[in-house]
């Protein structure tokens, strides 16, 4: 058992600071063996705590100390304690003062990749959340801002680049090889946004002009291997920039904006001021080993770290309960600005599905939490898809609830307000209620409530009133921080659809426009209309108009009209894809009760029409002939059958595959393209739409197609038609397909051996391949060459990706997959707890799996919880699992 629990933390016992700090002044000197970093920080009490005899308390970890001094006074160990992360001095501190630490550190022997570490043959940090205290002694939290200036040594050979926050003030030369730069940033930041990095990198460089005319210089800088993969993520900023200012009004403030792509990196990208730090993925790109969907990740990625710059960076959080003030705000900007980049209805979609699939899963798990968590252990674990996806959708409800302009002056007055302030969750929905004038605290259930709510609607036509009658019930589930919730702000964006096309919307004695916003306040709410001349069809939650789950008694029929005559392009889709989630559920029910049930020919019908119609947009055709993935099922059943679901999933794209195999067919040859591959929407369209079609067939026993899509997966110009053809192949149920797989990947692997990014793709089309034998296969390429489950890359791309996409091999019934899971959360948990802790997810939900299963995925949660050396970060997700 271990020796002692983590400690909660809890919203309700915040309290300010009793110190603030001025200034910082870092020095740091790096060696491979032992980097010295010195601190001057000038100090002072803060008026507003009241506690004018409080001692000095600093955060500090793994950090050897050389000296401490007040004032220039150097301290004596009696006069300072040092336990566990905080270290205390025991003698009182005078008003104003400053204090300096020198300390050692060993960022080359850092795993957790958190603080100061060595990537490779880089330096470089990640101080989010609580990861500066690993490099020297401060305040380590997001409401002590300081003004930076920060001076790097080095050799000058092997580190020729040394970078930090702000803007370069200073340079130059010393003995023995070695140089030194000096950076300041003239904004006050916390120290979670404080970087550097130092290497022997190159970097892509161009400007941009701001709407006020000045000019910024901007630097991606990479290894000199990789100058060729950053054309794209380059344009992606400028793009970024350029819609800030039309969009949100923001303009860029310091003289230089820089990236840095990093291999070991445990998340996406890093906003530190000025200078941003992104994981190689989400920067590097060129069409040989980048796919469309990537390119688009890209791009929405460098915008997000991009408008954290405002929303972040200048306005920053008070505390990490706030975490969705930047995140989800910024995750909403850059939904928004990848919206206006291509089709505004596909980015919709795949984020809806992203929400339904992976976030509505959490707020049903053990993990629950509201947007604003009330409490945490380890606060890692709380950079969620609640905090970020949800925090968004509720974002979105502004928008939706204030419209565009009375929203655009809310966000302008936030930060005009706020500017340069650590601040809370609050003081974003007073900017939106001052602008408004309405009263938004029913509103906050959204922040502070876990658990996706559910509403439930009814309709009555009656003819010779010629009134139609909308009832909602609304009602969310208990989750662990709350059992009884109360009702939320929920907007329903309506219209009416009759044999004539969209009905004008009259309620009372008013007649409005053929769509409207009804607002639900309360557990039930009636809506009757007047006028309606015919049974209608109602559109509800159009653009998925508030995250919730929604259920109307449509008929397939019903679906149909709709996915024909919706004006709005989300519920077309939507329309679509109920239809087909309504057959493979029924289908799904027959299977486990023992009984065989027909696939119903109207989603065949349905799907001819889709591929036979010219006019519809490319893009959503795809989307729409996406049959719901296995993970979305496993989402909307009350237990989770596994087989059942991956075979009747699988019966049915193999018959409409053989039912539809001419239409597929032409798909393939119209969506040919000639012309050199672009990244850009109507190519992705294409391609996507042409391998959705190649993917359909692919689970046909035809000996001319496998060829065919064997020859684009060894001979593809672009990486996005290699990857589609090489999954296809790997997951057909046709022999001689996974043979050819397997020939096409090892010639993948030795072509790309030496670009890692492509690599990550080869170890996860493996580790999805959804046929017998993919536990062996994933334990077998655990010991290839190119794997390190040091890498969180390669850790995602095999380990994760086995775990939490190939349900039918993890969830084999002698348990062996669990088994895998934990033994590799607990060899993680050594080295990135943080990984380690993440990887966790698909053992969280054991309750929604039969008996057999579920108790084998408690037994595994059970021995990794009873392990004395489990990190905090791990031991909250596996022991909230397991609580009652």
């Amino acid at each position: 058992m271990r020796d002692s629990l983590p400690s909660t933390i809890y919203l309700k016992d915040y309290r300010v600071p009793d110190f603030l700090i001025d200034k910082t002044e870092l020095t740091i000197d790096l060696r491979d063996t032992g980097t010295r970093v010195q601190s001057t920080l000038t100090m002072r009490r803060n008026p507003d705590a009241g506690k004018p005899d409080s001692l000095l308390e600093l955060h500090g970890e793994n950090l050897e100390i050389v000296r401490l001094a007040i004032d220039g006074v150097e301290l004596a160990a009696t006069e300072y304690l040092l336990q566990g992360e905080m270290l205390t001095v025991v003698q009182p501190v005078p008003e104003r003062f400053q204090f300096i630490s020198e300390v050692i550190i060993q960022p080359q022997d850092n795993t957790s990749l958190m603080g100061l570490y060595k990537s490779r043959q880089m330096f470089c940090t990640q101080c989010e959340a609580e990861g500066f205290r690993k490099i020297t002694f401060y305040l380590d939290r997001p409401d002590v801002m300081s003004e930076f200036t920060t001076t790097v040594i080095a050799d000058r050979d092997a580190f020729p680049v040394l970078l930090s926050n702000g803007n370069l003030v200073a340079s130059g030369e010393q003995d023995n090889g070695r140089h030194w730069v000096t950076w300041h940033d003239p904004f006050l930041k916390p120290s979670y946004l404080f970087a550097m990095v130092a290497g022997n990198l190159k970097f892509l460089e161009d400007c941009f002009t701001t709407m006020s005319g000045r000019q910024v210089v901007l630097r991606i800088f990479v290894e000199e291997k990789d100058l060729d993969k950053c054309g794209f993520a380059m344009a992606a900023l400028k793009k970024s920039m350029r819609w800030d200012e039309e969009a949100f009004g923001r303009e860029y403030d310091l003289d230089i904006f820089m990236i840095v792509a990093v291999d070991d990196f445990n998340a996406g990208a890093m906003e530190n001021k000025g200078l941003n730090i992104f994981n190689s993925s989400a920067v590097l790109a060129k069409q040989e080993i980048t796919t469309d969907a990537s390119f688009q990740n890209i791009q929405a990625i460098v915008a997000h770290e991009y408008f954290h710059n405002w929303s972040g960076n200048r306005v920053t959080c008070r505390d990490w309960f706030q975490l969705s003030l930047k995140e989800g705000f910024t995750v909403y900007r850059d939904a928004e600005f990848s919206a206006d980049m291509g089709s505004r209805t596909v980015k919709r979609v795949q984020h809806v599905n992203l929400l339904r699939t992976l976030q509505f899963a959490e707020d049903g798990g053990p993990m629950a939490h509201p947007v604003q968590p009330a409490s945490y252990m380890e606060i890692a674990n709380f950079y969620t898809l609640t905090v970020y996806e949800k925090g968004s959708e509720v974002v979105r409800l502004f928008h939706t609830l204030l419209g565009p302009e009375l929203f655009r002056q809310g966000t302008d007055l936030y930060f005009t307000r706020h500017d340069g302030q650590a601040v809370t969750i609050e003081d974003f929905v007073a900017a939106m209620s001052e602008v408004s004038g309405r009263n938004f605290d029913q509103f906050m259930n959204w922040y502070r409530q876990a658990g996706t709510p559910r509403v439930d609607v009814s309709g009555d036509y009656d003819a010779e009133k010629q009134t139609f009658t909308l009832k909602f019930v609304q009602s969310c589930p208990p989750t662990p921080e709350c059992q009884h919730k109360q009702p939320y702000l929920i907007p329903v964006k309506m219209g009416l659809l009759g044999t004539g096309g969209e009905m004008p919307l009259s309620t009372g004695d008013r007649t409005g426009p053929a769509e409207i916003v009804i607002e639900l306040v309360e557990n039930e709410q009636e809506v009757v209309f007047n006028g309606v001349t015919e049974q209608p069809v109602p559109s509800l939650f159009r653009g998925f108009s508030a995250p919730i789950k929604w259920r109307y008694p449509y008929s397939r029929d019903d679906l149909l009209f709709l996915m024909s005559n919706d004006s709005d392009g989300f519920n077309r889709w939507e329309a679509c894809n109920q239809l087909s989630l309504d057959i493979i559920k029924q289908m799904i029910d027959a299977r486990v009760a023992g009984q065989s049930l027909a696939l119903d020919d109207r989603l065949t019908k349905a799907f001819r029409a889709l591929l036979l119609d010219k006019s519809l947009d490319k893009a959503m055709v795809a989307l729409m002939l996406a049959l719901p993935a296995e993970a979305y099922l496993s989402e909307e059943m009350d237990v989770i059958h596994v087989q059942e679901i991956h075979d009747v999933r699988r019966e049915i794209r193999v018959q409409l595959a053989t039912e539809l195999k001419a239409e597929l067919l032409r798909c393939v040859e119209d969506n040919q393209l000639l012309e050199p591959y672009q990244p850009e929407p109507a190519q992705i369209a294409q391609r996507s739409l042409r391998n959705i079609a190649l993917a359909y067939l692919s689970l046909l026993d035809d000996e001319c197609l496998t060829d065919r899509i064997y020859r684009q997966a060894i001979a593809g110009d672009n990486m996005t038609d290699v990857h589609s053809a090489l999954v296809s192949l790997a997951n057909s149920p046709v022999d001689r397909s996974r043979l050819l797989a397997e020939d096409a990947l090892a010639s993948f692997y030795q072509r790309w051996k030496e670009e890692p990014l492509a690599v990550n793709l080869w170890f996860q089309i493996q580790a999805g391949a959804m046929v017998n034998g993919g536990l062996e296969k994933v334990q077998a390429l655990l010991q290839h060459e190119a794997f390190d489950i040091r890498n969180p890359n390669k850790v995602r791309s095999l380990i994760g990706s086995f775990c939490s996409i190939n349900a039918v091999n993890f969830h084999r019934k002698d348990g062996a997959g669990y088994r895998f899971l934990a033994e590799k959360v607990i060899e993680l948990n050594s080295l990135n707890p943080q990984i380690a802790a993440r990887q966790l997810t698909p053992l969280t939900r054991w309750r929604k799996y039969p008996p057999e299963l579920a108790e084998l995925m408690k037994a595994e949660l059970t021995r990794i919880t009873a392990r004395p050396d489990l990190s905090p970060d791990v031991y909250e997700v596996a022991s909230k699992s397991l609580a009652d």
